[in-house]
């Protein structure tokens, strides 16, 4: 056995516990090296494979002895998307529940929005340009719902302080309306 067929052992794995579709799969292998099939890239490349999947959240299986620990068969989750735009949608998306304009505010539901808005397998798969597009409908909503995405103005902390406290006057006007 050589070097490589652990390599692949563990992309094919990272690929199943992680829900990679053949197409996302090719298509990320495809941008990472220039190749479509794991078999044609080099170590150095199936090495860049396995980095990316470490950044999208999966984590190898730790060897114990003479067995390896592995979730469950059927137990394997998708990691959520945790790079900053990710977690700007998840707060908007949490902030849309608490205003009453989407009914579950789980990750799951979010991933599904993400996957019929950008056509995308997994959102944790989405380049940048396509986040932003999912910011800025997840935007939209709130600008329909009255919420007010507008921060001309302010930066940084003083940003976020403003959108808190319109959403905070928007529920909390909500919820005065409801009681007359």
């Amino acid at each position: 056995m050589t070097a490589r067929n652990p390599r692949l052992a563990k992309i094919h794995i990272a690929r199943k516990e992680l829900a990679l579709d053949d197409g996302a799969y090719r298509k990320m292998l495809h941008r990472l090296t220039g190749k479509t099939s794991s078999a044609d890239c080099s170590d150095a490349q199936l090495d860049a494979v396995l980095e990316e999947f470490k950044a999208k959240g999966w984590k190898p299986s730790v060897v114990a002895g003479s067995a390896v620990t592995r979730p469950a068969a059927g137990k394997a989750r998708r990691a959520a998307a945790d790079h900053p735009v990710a977690r700007k949608a998840r707060a908007l998306w949490i902030s849309l529940h608490q205003l009453g304009v989407v009914r579950d505010r789980s990750d799951k539901a979010l991933e599904a929005f993400a996957r019929r808005q950008l056509q995308v397998e997994a959102f944790q798969w989405a380049d940048q340009g396509q986040g932003y597009k999912l910011i800025e409908a997840l935007k939209a909503m709130a600008e329909r719902e009255g919420w007010s995405q507008d921060t001309t103005g302010y930066k940084g902390q003083a940003a976020i302080q403003l959108l808190k406290s319109r959403l905070a006057a928007l529920i909390a006007k909500r919820q005065a309306e409801a009681a007359d």
